[in-house]
């Protein structure tokens, strides 16, 4: 089971980004790798097209290893490691393991 979602903010550990904080978009590649917003931005060379009037070189996202991401905590405001806990009802959660509170 994967400790990150869809719409999760994460922060970089490693890497050339390392300390840059995003919003999940994308998790691929059987859960190894993700995308996230503003992280990991890479040059492309588009061609002039009804699709794409303007054309020429954007920056789009690439995909980054899931191990060099961390959740970031709403609470704590920073990096933290994700644990699971069981409620009463029996539903799974996810909680940060330095502060306890559910994410």
């Amino acid at each position: 089971m994967l400790k990150i979602k869809k719409n999760d903010t994460v922060q970089a550990v490693k890497g050339k980004d390392k300390g840059k904080k995003g919003r999940l978009l994308e998790i691929t590649h059987n859960g190894k790798r993700a995308l996230v917003e503003g992280i990991n931005l890479v040059k492309k060379h588009t061609r002039k097209s009804q699709k794409d009037q303007q054309g020429g070189v954007k920056s789009i996202e690439a995909s980054i290893s899931v191990a060099n991401l961390m959740i970031v905590c709403k609470q704590c405001d920073r990096p933290v490691r994700i644990g699971f806990n069981t409620l009463k009802d029996g539903t799974k959660t996810r909680i940060c393991k330095s502060c306890k509170e559910a994410i």
